[in-house]
């Protein structure tokens, strides 16, 4: 569903043929039986071996995410964002805001893909100093790229392109 009245449509249409409709930007991802107990479990480990990690990005992020968490739904991306399950979506927002409607300001939750290899890398670097600077620098990083990946526009492109920059030299 790509066009921009579709979800208009499906906040309305909650079934078709049988199938129940759900977001998979909003809320929390229930796949139902199509997820499988031992996927479920994996994330949840995977989330209490993180908690320390999360609440320090969290912390970092704070004025610009309303939650940082371990994500059900990425496979092959480092990182997301969503909206709460009744909050509106950024897309809508961004629409109703091209057209000259007010959107109310909400914080997105960030959620991380603990199986990347960025995310086990940060997560290694965070068991070895929790105070790193570099940790605070790919918190910002990650969100920036997550909120381009959903099409958003970033805050401060300035000071994202400072960052990509600053790793760009580290690595080379």
């Amino acid at each position: 569903l790509s066009d921009r009245v579709d979800e208009w449509l499906v906040s309305s249409l909650t079934e078709y043929k049988g199938k129940h409709l759900q977001s998979v930007t909003k809320g929390d991802l229930d796949l139902g039986a199509l997820a499988d107990q031992e996927e479920k479990e994996k994330t949840e480990k995977a989330a209490k071996e993180h908690g320390d990690l999360l609440n320090r990005l969290k912390e970092t992020l704070a004025e610009r995410v309303q939650e940082v968490r371990v994500s059900t739904r990425l496979v092959d991306s480092p990182a997301c964002i969503v909206v709460g399950e009744h909050d509106m979506s950024a897309n809508l927002a961004r629409v109703l805001k091209a057209v000259g409607q007010e959107a109310p300001d909400q914080k997105p939750i960030l959620e991380l893909n603990p199986g990347h290899p960025v995310v086990e890398a940060l997560a290694r670097r965070f068991e070895t100093d929790a105070t790193d600077p570099k940790i605070a620098k790919a918190a910002r990083l990650l969100l920036g790229q997550a909120t381009l990946a959903e099409g958003g526009q970033l805050e401060d492109p300035a000071a994202f392109g400072e960052l990509v920059t600053e790793l760009m030299e580290e690595t080379l």
